[in-house]
């Protein structure tokens, strides 16, 4: 039940075919949208595809559903499968059960990707195969069949991949939480049924498992009283870390990496892991990233020397502020992940320049969250907003109007060309949403090149 356009649909259907199962793929997109996916599964001849809708009846006479993370519990056809006792399944739970490695798993609201793919990476320069599987437009179950039990497993986790895989009551044995904010609410409830999807990570962990827990984070901080398993507090703020009676917190907490200064340090011996200029990463949100890599990279015994090699050859991900290019004294940055206003908010504080040399573009889809602090620190720190259309523009609009100026662009190259006529010399140019993409783009990452590619054509040669 939805085949998408990140991959993840189609490499579940690849391994439920590989395996002999007669499947049946279902997307509400039609055959138009969905090509590059079905270009894809061309190889395989005996799946049958109801596109541009689902219909009920398949749902009802089957042996099993796998959905995609995207459906809501409450879909009427997951409804229809309950009420005919029909197991529904997610690639993610099917992982937890054949994995025969322990799982390092990594949440959070923001900051997930990057943390697993930079734990990866630290890993990676240690031990002989690490493999990062999970919320990476990539089946979690195209990985199996290279992961034995001596493979290092790094697994990023969205809540809605958690909550998938609730009913297999496993989390893994590492649990990694970046930080929690408000997201998603156009799915959940409320704020706290999404907090209690994250929490998932850790709910099912046993005595001997291992919680690491951004210290900086009050929600995160109260989860140490929840767990019984042993925990390890990573911080920006390491002089407040080391004031902090951990045991208060958890009889099992422990210090992990934080930071003192432009240094830094691991454990209650303070041994020193790296200064702040062997991090290639920019801005302060990431800083935190590399502390939660850090602290688990040691809990693997990754000696100091190799952890600061791979962090300044660890260049980020794409659409995570990720610098795509300098013109004329304009710096031009990618950051089309940050889909929720304190993503974006996280972003602005990065860019420590003066106030009003930045011109943000931003806006899209709605997730019914709030954009009051998102307007003040861009009125702060914005000369220009220009926002793309998008059921959450309007909400930007009020939240910034008489603090900055805004203008309307409809299209990614009509909205990088006011950001240049706009510029000058030393501005900095972010693509930074706050929203979802849906709309105008498939999705982020579609937004994201979108943008990569208007940068790029402002370099191109003009035809003769």
């Amino acid at each position: 039940m939805g085949i998408g356009l990140h991959g993840g649909g189609v490499g579940v259907i690849k391994f439920l075919a590989a395996q002999g199962a007669k499947i049946l793929a279902t997307d509400l997109r039609k055959k138009e949208e969905l090509q590059s996916s079905l270009d894809a599964l061309k190889d395989w001849k005996d799946i049958e595809y109801v596109l541009g809708e689902h219909r009920l009846k398949d749902f009802k006479d089957t042996d099993l559903v796998i959905k995609n993370p995207g459906v809501p519990e409450n879909s009427k056809y997951l409804t229809a499968a309950k009420e005919k006792n029909i197991s529904i399944e997610s690639d993610i739970g099917i992982f937890l059960e054949l994995c025969p490695a322990p799982i390092i798993g990594v949440t959070g609201t923001k900051g997930k990707s990057t943390t697993a793919a930079l734990l990866t990476h630290i890993l990676g320069r240690h031990y002989p195969k690490v493999i990062l599987a999970g919320n990476i437009r990539q089946s979690v179950l195209e990985k199996l069949s290279e992961i034995n039990k001596d493979t290092l497993v790094v697994l990023e986790l969205s809540s809605w991949q958690l909550a998938d895989a609730r009913s297999h009551k496993k989390s893994p044995y590492v649990a990694v939480m970046t930080n929690i904010m408000p997201d998603h609410q156009n799915r959940y409830a409320n704020f706290d049924d999404y907090v209690a999807d994250k929490k998932l990570i850790f709910k099912f962990q046993k005595e001997k498992d291992y919680l690491f827990l951004n210290f900086s984070d009050p929600i995160l901080r109260d989860c140490a009283k929840e767990t019984t398993s042993r925990i390890y507090f990573y911080s920006l703020d390491g002089d407040a870390l080391l004031k902090e009676e951990l045991p208060k917190l958890n009889q099992k907490a422990r210090l992990g990496a934080y930071l003192r200064g432009q240094k830094i340090y691991y454990g209650a011996s303070q041994n020193e892991i790296c200064e702040i200029g062997d991090i290639r990463l920019i801005g302060q949100h990431n800083l935190t990233n590399v502390l939660a890599a850090i602290s688990v990279a040691d809990l693997y015994n990754v000696p100091p020397e190799k952890t600061k090699l791979a962090l300044r050859d660890f260049q980020g991900l794409d659409g995570r502020f990720q610098l795509i290019d300098k013109i004329k004294g304009i710096t031009f940055i990618n950051d089309t992940t940050a889909t929720t206003p304190d993503a974006t908010i996280a972003g602005l504080k990065a860019l420590t320049v003066e106030d009003k040399k930045i011109i943000l573009i931003s806006g899209g889809a709605d997730k019914e969250l709030n954009f009051d602090a998102f307007g003040e620190i861009v009125g702060q720190k914005c000369k220009l907003a220009i926002l793309l259309p998008g059921t959450a523009t309007e909400k930007i609009k009020t939240a910034i109007r008489d603090k900055t100026s805004i203008k309307n662009a409809y299209q990614m190259k009509e909205a990088v060309k006011l950001a240049v006529q706009a510029a000058a010399k030393n501005d900095f140019i972010l693509l930074s949403p706050g929203c979802a993409s849906f709309g105008l783009f498939r999705h982020e990452f579609e937004r994201g090149e979108a943008f990569n590619q208007a940068v790029a054509a402002l370099k191109a040669k003009p035809k003769k």
